[in-house]
């Protein structure tokens, strides 16, 4: 990654009786796989067709590659985008779908045949060149879809939740596939999803909208381990949130204190006494035991039932305040708890594994 290859500066959209996005700064380097991610409504799909091209900013600037693109149309800005529906022409075949953006740059048909065939090949649908788009499963009306976006060879591939529609399966073996497209190609992908866990296995680099606005862009790991604020540490589904006020000093930690109890959690220096403060305990670092004393950093609950999911299980656990807590461990762990909803268990945490979200400003 090097230079700011898509740059959104001060960035608004209005519709009528709508602020879908409102007035946002974001870089994009090129080469970078980002993932823009959050509830529906945000703003990050009105975001991604204002890159494209399709909805013109109510303000602010987009350019890409250093050029404004203030007045340039869609066709002209070479940012393909793969959408959630696929747009696929039922009345073409494979390869006449896949070249038909060549043929709008009224390439010629040798040309156009050529650059297809060796995209499908690449994509492992060469033996599907011939076939209408009816004749394939929804795997591989994605690849067509991908090859048809990658055959201009842009500088830039924009992914409108392109899996959404795909059973759980296909969507792994598909993320598998844009990766690899992302290393092979090393151009810049922007990718649109509600799915967490398609935005932290392939991005770089993770924005989070709600309202219209980012409210954090970072790592995965920054996100996840260290979200910005309330919103994004209640949005990152395996996180836990306690609230309380700032009582007291000791070294490194401060005590909050709140309806589930007083815990020591670290601080940066300086944080003022008596002010509200909240902090993030994420699931997979909670320890859980069967009983009703909670240690000095725990609490008490009631376990509510158990979701499994893969070699993993989450708990919910309802706390005396009615909030829910989550824990989330390995299998053969909670197994051995041999756990029940209506059991009374112990919450505790390393007070080194929290973090306390910054102060509001």
């Amino acid at each position: 990654m090097s230079f700011a290859f898509v740059s959104l500066q001060g960035v608004e959209k209005k519709f009528p009786g709508h602020h879908a996005v409102r007035g946002i700064d974001l870089d994009i380097a090129a080469g970078e796989f980002i993932a823009i991610m959050g509830p529906s409504g945000c703003g990050k799909s009105t975001t991604l067709r204002m890159i494209a091209g399709l909805d013109e900013p109510s303000a602010g600037e987009i350019f890409i590659g250093g050029k404004s693109m203030r007045g340039i149309p869609a066709f002209q800005r070479d940012t393909p985008m793969v959408w959630q529906s696929l747009a696929l022409f039922p009345f073409l075949t494979v390869a006449e779908n896949v070249a038909f953006p060549l043929r709008m740059k009224k390439m010629g048909a040798d040309v156009r045949k050529k650059r297809a065939l060796e995209w499908l090949d690449r994509l492992g649908l060469a033996g599907m060149a011939d076939r209408h788009v009816s004749q394939l499963s929804g795997g591989q009306r994605q690849r067509v879809a991908i090859a048809r976006a990658l055959v201009t060879e842009p500088s830039i591939l924009l992914l409108d939740e392109p899996l959404s529609a795909l059973d759980a399966h296909l969507r792994v073996r598909m993320q598998t596939e844009l990766a690899r497209l992302h290393r092979e190609l090393r151009i810049t992908f922007v990718y649109v999803t509600h799915a967490q866990s398609e935005a932290f296995a392939l991005a770089d680099r993770i924005v989070v909208m709600a309202d219209g606005l980012i409210q954090q862009a970072g790592k995965p790991q920054d996100v996840y381990r260290a979200p910005a604020n309330a919103f994004v540490a209640n949005f990152i589904g395996t996180n836990n949130l306690v609230t309380g006020q700032a009582k007291a000093h000791d070294g490194e930690f401060i005590t909050v204190e709140g309806p589930l109890g007083r815990f020591p959690v670290k601080a940066p220096q300086g944080w003022p006494l008596g002010t509200p403060a909240s902090f993030v305990i994420a699931a997979d670092r909670v320890a859980l035991q069967p009983g009703e004393a909670p240690g000095a950093a725990g609490i008490a609950g009631t376990v509510l039932g158990l979701e499994f999911v893969g070699s993993t299980q989450t708990v919910f656990i309802e706390l005396g305040d009615g909030q829910e807590f989550r824990v989330q461990k390995q299998q053969h762990e909670i197994e051995s708890l041999n756990l029940a909803p209506g059991q009374r268990v112990n919450l505790s945490w390393d007070p080194q594994q929290t973090w306390l979200l910054p102060q509001a400003t």
